[in-house]
């Protein structure tokens, strides 16, 4: 496919469920394909989005809507951002335009959307759980339909999928795993298991045989006995030749594969084969990620999730620095001068700005694959031993890490610096990635110190204070994109707070984070108002606090979860000094918020300069 040619979508724009698919013969399929890759890169070079995992899967997409009879066959996509062919063959081709938008379809599957979505889903290595949850389901009520649960050999670095493995080998319900192997996450893979399945790809004409061999025997009288006899015979002799069984065969798994993930007539027939088997089977499926588009194919990491880009020469449209690079800016530097700094990340390493670093220190770099909860406790291994480990991680995966931090961080008292990055709103990637509950959990944990800085400048300051100056272990937090101009206004006399109005003003916004450039705004229109913007928020600056207590209306902007936020707890300490006065607090309530540009977010929920003077003047 070129890039500069405009595509028709003769097919594709007919295809109003997957009935219409198995309406189509194998050339219309092919066809189709090419339609759906299109449509792919036309609409995420508008929109941003999740291009090169559904470059991948289109092929395999189109041979599970042929074979099965979704929704009563349930499909279940691992982090499900690679769920976009799906969504094109379930009746959203019409709304597709309008995809990570808002109010439009979600960037990953949303059961309110269509029956088609079983679970939300946007984090990695659930799917195999889940989908053995429903296929254990179906068996106690007596459906004989299939759930099949497609996960990417990137989530295989996460110890959940082994526990779901574990547990669903024993089981003889009908749950079909298709592991879509392209030997990348979101970073390169890494690891033994990414070895294992590069000697398992080395061997595809047995495996070819066995697929076929079972297809033959599925169609005829007493098939399914001989091929359990054959199975057996066949594994004595696997085993002498290879001198191992396949790992998943181990588990109790019908192992099947590889077979060619862009082969649609294969793949529908392997999974023809797979409904023939009782119990529990793995297909294993090799794809090309970015597949049809060649830059992506080239830098799959890149177009792993990318903002608007230009199809022709695939650069973005727009680019400028970030918290995250600035982030690994500062960390390199710091690094260049003390060889005990180590950063971790969890298959994170592009996003969350150590590609520099990973390049400048490669034996001090540890990328631990999908596998937050053993980067937490591996950081504490490190730290115990005298480094001093950053873990960089986006605030919605850090919500995986809880007891960690608690157990094997906090109650150990050892130094681990967690670098934050999209905390707050995220925008288009919606409900799953928002970033809005990282201070509400980390307010429970003992000893640890929270930095929310507003300014490159405060996130230099709060990385050296975290390295050299606090005791235990800290958390610095940050928004996802660049900085606001009209922080500079700030004086950080010290890291923990800035003061901004008259002394003598007798109402105060306090907030904390990105929207402190709203709050400059709003203070600059407003009359006998000042600002206090808090670096450290965990614990609260007692001069802060003071401060605060001399004001006779406080008015508290988050841009976090309110229930455990910064807001209660300042309300909860100025009420134990004593404090009278108006106090009102505007967060984000008891909900998850869906989708839209990062802006329209921040007016939605008030956070913005326009709606801080509203309340502050009584108007809201």
């Amino acid at each position: 496919m070129k890039e500069k040619i405009k595509m028709k979508y003769d097919i594709l724009s007919k295809i109003n469920s997957p009935a219409d698919i198995k309406k189509l013969n194998m050339s219309s399929l092919g066809k189709l394909a090419d339609e759906i890759r299109y449509k792919l890169i036309e609409t995420v070079s508008s929109n941003g989005g999740h291009l090169a995992p559904n470059l991948g899967t289109v092929e395999l997409t189109i041979a599970m809507h042929r074979v099965f009879e979704s929704p009563m066959d349930q499909f279940v996509f691992d982090v499900g951002h690679q769920c976009y062919t799906h969504k094109l063959l379930t009746g959203r081709y019409n709304d597709f335009s309008t995809l990570r938008t808002k109010g439009g379809i979600s960037g990953f599957c949303r059961p309110g959307e269509s029956e088609h979505d079983i679970f939300y889903s946007g984090h990695s290595g659930t799917s195999v759980s889940s989908g053995l949850g429903l296929a254990e389901s179906k068996k106690i009520l007596r459906d004989g339909h299939y759930v099949v649960s497609v996960i990417g050999d990137g989530s295989f670095t996460g110890g959940m999928v082994y526990e779901a493995l574990n547990n669903g080998g024993r089981s003889d319900a009908r749950q079909i795993i298709i592991l879509n192997d392209n030997k990348m996450s979101i970073s390169e893979n890494v690891g033994g298991f990414a070895k294992y399945l590069a000697v398992i790809r080395s061997r595809p004409g047995y495996y070819s045989f066995k697929a076929n061999t079972e297809k033959v025997l599925s169609k005829i009288p007493f098939g399914e006995k001989i091929a359990k006899e054959i199975y057996n015979i066949k594994t004595d002799v696997k085993n002498k030749i290879y001198k191992q069984s396949t790992f998943f065969e181990d588990l109790g798994y019908r192992y099947m594969g590889p077979i060619d993930g862009h082969n649609i007539e294969n793949l529908c027939d392997a999974l023809e084969s797979a409904k023939s088997i009782k119990g529990p089977v793995l297909l294993h499926v090799i794809t090309v990620k970015g597949k049809g588009y060649g830059h992506a194919e080239k830098s799959p990491s890149r177009f792993h999730g990318i903002s608007k880009f230009d199809i022709e020469t695939g650069e973005p449209i727009s680019s400028s620095e970030s918290f995250s690079s600035k982030f690994g800016e500062y960390l390199c530097q710091h690094a260049r001068n003390d060889e005990a700094i180590c950063a971790i990340t969890a298959a994170m390493g592009i996003g969350t700005g150590l590609d520099e670093f990973s390049r400048l220190f490669p034996e001090r770099f540890f990328d631990v694959g999908i596998a937050e909860e053993h980067a937490v406790t591996f950081s504490s291994g490190l730290s115990k031993n005298g480094m001093k480990p950053i873990y960089a991680v986006y605030s919605t995966f850090l919500q995986r890490c809880y007891d960690q931090i608690i157990h094997d961080v906090s109650l150990q008292k050892l130094k681990v610096i967690f670098a934050i990055d999209r905390a707050g709103f995220v925008g288009e990637d919606g409900e799953t990635h928002q970033g809005l509950f990282d201070v509400a959990f980390l307010n429970t944990v003992p000893d640890i110190k929270i930095y929310s800085p507003c300014c490159y400048k405060s996130l230099c300051a709060d990385l050296s204070s975290a390295l050299y100056g606090d005791e235990y272990s800290v958390a610095v937090r940050y928004p996802r994109g660049s900085m606001a101009e009209n922080v500079s206004k700030l004086k950080f006399d010290c890291i923990d707070y800035s003061y901004y109005g008259k002394d003598d003003a007798e109402k105060v916004i306090v907030t904390y984070g990105r929207i402190s450039s709203e709050a400059i705004d709003a203070v600059d229109m407003l009359e006998n108002t000042a600002l206090v913007v808090l670096n450290r928020i965990k614990p609260i600056p007692c001069e802060a606090l003071d401060i605060i207590m001399k004001k006779k209306e406080v008015f508290f902007f988050e841009e976090a979860i309110k229930s455990g936020g910064v807001g209660e707890k300042l309300g909860s300490l100025l009420l134990e000094k004593g404090f009278s006065s108006k106090y009102r607090i505007t967060a984000v309530n008891d909900e998850f918020v869906r989708q839209a540009p990062i802006s329209d977010l921040i007016k939605e929920y008030n956070l913005d300069k326009d709606s801080m003077i509203k309340i502050v003047s009584g108007e809201l």
